[in-house]
């Protein structure tokens, strides 16, 4: 026996790792292009890009490993029913029960390293790419000289820029702040430069005019100018003006919040619990869905059909797994007593896979003893 758990665990492995990598691919490379058009867009290098894509990685495997654990679990077990192969070692006297010694060794091997992502590296490596957006966010010339294209920089904020020259002279400016409550200012020029101030870039503008619309009383002050300075500067240091993300913080502060981090992100006990908690939930989704993946289609047997309506069935119950996951959330989010709430979804999963292999090794012996001489 321990060379055929051997075995199972090492099928499982391969087949888990061929799924993890195509997953990985096809997110990674979905979330890349809508990467790569903001980045490339707004004036980066592709070193830039492949530095975003790469501390982007560590979340898209976080998200997919269940799947892939679940995905390769199904595959190996129908392979191997189809084959005879478990029915072989069924009629050896090995019941459901030891045969999903090596099903739960693999969860647990799969739920380790994403024990490592959701705890250390996906919170290090998106504080990471928070601190790089930042960097960016400095660079006025990626953000700002970007002719034909309405920018948002900030909020409120709407730029735009006909023509730039080889001289760094900007034509047809048209500038929208809004971010004072009740007025909107609008700026256009004919020609503007981006100089350096003392307190940071200005722009500065000529012939143009500047519109304050008050909504209040709907009125529309207008003023034309030869020259204007606006800070940019002010403008960019507002824009990194932020609360902390949850995502970005370590497991310890949320799993016990203080008050200063509570008043920091302005969000309740309650909410930062569960992102805590959920840290700890996740890597055992991978646990439940192996469990469900092999019980669901050894309760089929062997057959001449195939395994269809048990691999649909192990998919219902995974996704009713998530369903219950995003139920526990907005119910946890309500209460900051309801925290335990988070880990029902995977002992949910995790009960649906033995009670799918109890009811497998209860027909069997039924069976068994329906075909033993009286």
């Amino acid at each position: 026996m321990p060379r055929f758990d051997r075995y199972l665990l090492a099928q499982l492995t391969v087949l888990f790792g061929f799924f993890a990598l195509v997953l990985v691919s096809v997110y990674w490379v979905n979330r890349g292009v809508s990467l790569f058009e903001q980045l490339i867009g707004d004036g980066q290098s592709a070193l830039v890009f492949l530095e975003f894509a790469a501390l982007t990685l560590p979340n898209v495997i976080r998200l997919v490993l269940p799947v892939a654990a679940f995905a390769g679990t199904v595959y190996v077990i129908n392979r191997m029913t189809s084959e005879s192969e478990l029915v072989v070692m069924q009629a050896l006297g090995c019941s459901p029960w030891r045969l999903a010694r090596p099903v739960v060794l693999f969860g647990l091997a799969v739920a380790l390293p994403m024990a490592v992502l959701t705890h250390v590296l996906v919170p290090a490596s998106r504080a990471q790419l928070d601190d790089r957006r930042d960097e960016i966010s400095r660079d006025v010339a990626a953000q700002f000289l970007s002719a034909g294209q309405f920018l948002h920089p900030a909020r409120g904020i709407t730029f735009y820029i006909r023509e730039i020259t080889d001289r760094g002279e900007l034509y047809d400016i048209y500038l929208s702040d809004a971010r004072s409550l009740g007025t909107r200012v609008t700026y256009t020029a004919r020609r503007a430069l981006l100089v350096e101030g003392e307190t940071g870039p200005k722009l500065v503008m000529f012939e143009g005019m500047a519109q304050s619309y008050r909504t209040g009383d709907r009125r529309l002050a207008v003023a034309s100018f030869e020259d204007f300075a606006y800070d940019i500067g002010a403008l960019i240091d507002t824009a990194r003006l932020r609360p902390p993300r949850l995502e970005t913080l370590p497991t310890r502060a949320l799993l016990s919040p203080s008050d200063e981090l509570i008043e920091q992100t302005g969000l309740t006990r309650a909410v930062i619990l569960v992102e805590g908690h959920e840290r700890t939930a996740q890597p055992l989704l991978a646990l439940a869905g192996a469990l469900i993946g092999y019980g669901a289609l050894l309760v089929g047997g062997f057959s001449r059909f195939g395994l269809g309506r048990q691999v649909l069935l192990a998919i219902v119950l995974l996704i009713g797994v998530n369903l219950l996951g995003n139920v526990a959330a907005d119910l946890a989010r309500r209460d900051a007593a309801l925290w335990p709430v988070t880990y029902l979804p995977p002992l949910a999963g995790a009960a649906m896979g033995a009670a799918l292999i109890a009811f497998s090794a209860r027909r069997r012996r039924v069976a068994a003893g329906t075909g033993a001489p009286g």
